[in-house]
């Protein structure tokens, strides 16, 4: 099930500057292996959704899968051919904003190959590039 915010203080959001990279959320905190974005971009609650099932499917339910973003923003958009004006449309769906070094997914429990395999299978459903790390490598 695609997540979104329970409650939000505003409604719809500017689409702000993605500069700068992560300073919070960049090591591998719960799990043995990660994955960590080496670009900046939008990931959209269905990304997240898709990513999440495909690491499952790979993994066959075994070990532990952490989500380590949540999709906070919204993302408004107006119908097409309509004129300029008449305020600002909509939210449409929510997305995560994701900086260089960001941690996306985190697992446990399972061995490194099927752990990268399955990083793999997910990082194809993004459209940021990604890398592999793991818990001893990271911190070193």
């Amino acid at each position: 099930m695609a997540q979104i915010p329970k409650r939000v203080k505003y409604r719809k959001s500017q689409r702000g500057n993605r500069g700068g990279n992560a300073s919070r959320g960049v090591d591998v905190s719960f799990g043995d292996f990660g994955l960590q974005a080496l670009d900046r971009g939008w990931m959209t609650s269905r990304q997240i959704e898709a990513c999440r099932i495909a690491i499952n499917r790979e993994l066959k339910r075994k070990g532990k899968v952490w989500i380590r973003v949540f999709p906070h923003k919204p993302i408004t958009a107006r119908p097409p051919e309509t004129r300029m004006g008449k305020g600002k449309g909509p939210v449409e769906g929510w997305v995560a904003v994701i900086r260089p070094g960001t941690m996306i997914f985190e697992i446990a429990g399972v061995p490194e190959a099927a752990a990268r395999e399955a990083m793999r299978l997910a990082s194809y459903k993004l459209g940021i590039r990604t890398r592999f790390v793991s818990r001893s490598h990271h911190s070193a």
